[in-house]
């Protein structure tokens, strides 16, 4: 009965010679089970008829169409594997010709290492469902598994998953770059690395925070290094009595002595991005169609930058002349408020250098910092 299992489960196979053969192996089996179930069989059963049938089973036909169905399995197998080594060569490939492409543009490298992964993970997924399919293991449970799984896996990540939202979002709009110095609520730093999850700050005491990316891009963020120029103020305390006229005049030719403070807006030079607009004019050996391409990217680097000076003539233009106001007539000073405006790689070594010079310079044009006093006065009983 085992080996009647055996041939009723033997899968069908393409030969058809080997198909005719295995359907009179089981008609014959078939013959055999109703004798056998026959109750009125059972006793013209014998061994001879046992052994009879035994040696008349044709076991040349079941050895060749197992053959031929592993000799199918085999090939399949076979075209699998070398479909699966064709075709992680190929990710490879483009992998490498990606990765070439993003370094020629000059694209953020936390972006390119997000593109890249992502894209690659992908394909391997679409590689591997098609050596499944090749092998003929139907492909659509295997989808359905996956996509429940995701399913699973995004309702219990759902904070990983807005956070994974947040990086793409921070990478896409830029909002701060590496090496920026960013503020974000009680944190400050400089961007070190933007991560698919979190972005990693440096503190200027050296301190590593992580922050996750789901809270930067729906909250507020001061990036400090996102333009070209900052104005430092600095407020003064001077005595009542003092000459604020001389105090001005002290303090500007402190301001006018430092070369990293701007003096004019003819001093600033904004950074500007580099347009494609004919950096090199068309050669003539160049192709028609190439010449039409370069024509394309020359009147949208054209756009851009009219787009670019319209957008900028329109916001307001600040007044880089460094000034020296009277602010505030306090309690027991008078408060001179102190502007003046330097590159925002050179803000706090300017900041702290300025103080230094107004602590050292203005004693020596006769001016007082005053500072809280308390006045006791003792009267004697009588």
């Amino acid at each position: 009965m085992k080996l009647l299992n055996i041939l009723l489960q033997t899968p069908a196979v393409t030969d058809s010679v080997a198909a005719n053969k295995v359907k009179n192996l089981t008609n014959t089996a078939k013959e055999h089970v109703d004798a056998i179930a026959n109750p009125d069989s059972i006793a013209a059963l014998t061994p001879d008829k046992v052994l009879g049938g035994i040696k008349d089973f044709d076991w040349s036909g079941v050895v060749t169409s197992l053959s031929s169905q592993l000799i199918s399995l085999g090939l399949r197998v076979l075209a699998a594997i070398l479909i699966f080594y064709i075709g992680k060569l190929i990710i490879n490939k483009l992998h490498n010709i990606l990765l070439a492409v993003l370094i020629k543009k000059d694209v953020d490298r936390s972006l390119s290492t997000f593109l890249l992964s992502f894209i690659k993970i992908t394909l391997l997924f679409l590689l591997i469902i098609t050596v499944i399919g090749v092998m003929g293991i139907e492909t659509s449970s295997f989808i359905a598994i996956f996509a429940s799984a995701g399913v699973a896996i995004g309702m219990a990540l759902s904070g990983t998953l807005q956070n994974f939202a947040g990086g793409v979002l921070i990478l896409l709009i830029k909002p701060y770059k590496v090496g920026d110095f960013i503020e974000f609520g009680s944190f400050k730093g400089t961007v070190k690395e933007i991560q698919i999850f979190h972005t990693i700050i440096t503190t200027p005491n050296n301190e590593r925070i992580i922050i996750p990316n789901g809270g930067l891009s729906t909250g507020t963020i001061n990036n400090y290094s996102a333009e070209g120029y900052r104005r430092i103020e600095w407020r003064v305390a001077l005595a009542y009595g003092d000459d604020v006229a001389v105090a001005r005049a002290a303090i500007m030719d402190i301001l006018n002595g430092d070369e990293r403070v701007v003096k004019h807006e003819s001093e600033v030079h904004e950074s500007e991005t580099v347009t494609d607009q004919v950096v090199a004019e068309e050669p003539e050996s160049m192709s028609w169609w190439r010449r039409i391409f370069h024509r394309s990217r020359s009147k949208a680097a054209e756009w851009k930058a009219a787009q670019a000076e319209q957008i900028k003539q329109k916001l307001p233009k600040p007044d880089y002349t460094p000034t020296v106001q009277l602010e505030e007539l306090g309690d027991s000073a008078i408060v001179m408020l102190v502007r003046g405006w330097t590159e925002s790689a050179n803000y706090w070594p300017v900041l702290y250098d300025i103080n230094e010079q107004i602590y050292n310079q203005l004693p020596k044009h006769g001016l007082n910092f005053p500072f809280p006093q308390l006045d006791v006065h003792l009267q004697a009983n009588a």
